[in-house]
């Protein structure tokens, strides 16, 4: 995590990954505990989810992906994704 500090505006940023093999309740809780340093700034994090939901705009929504956007809807945080063709991650 990082603290920018533009002018009089602060904010955290902070990327993660949530490995797909790891549990989803662990990563939340990093997730709450960054919030919590970051309550009273703002912050960005971006993330690789490895959880499929139609809210990024995929074409399903997995259980990984339900339990996640019900947490995100809950902290009141927003996904700004944008619908594209082009992929990030394709398999064979």
């Amino acid at each position: 995590m990082v603290e920018l500090i533009l002018g009089h505006l602060k904010f955290y940023t902070a990327n993660m990954y949530l490995d797909i093999s790891g549990k989803l309740d662990d990563d939340i809780n990093s997730i709450n505990d960054i919030l919590q340093i970051a309550k009273t700034s703002g912050i960005l994090i971006t993330m690789d989810s490895n959880s499929r939901s139609r809210m990024w705009f995929d074409k399903l929504t997995n259980a990984r992906g339900k339990k996640l956007e019900e947490f995100l809807i809950s902290k009141q945080l927003f996904v700004v994704n944008e619908k594209n063709e082009m992929k990030t991650f394709q398999s064979s």
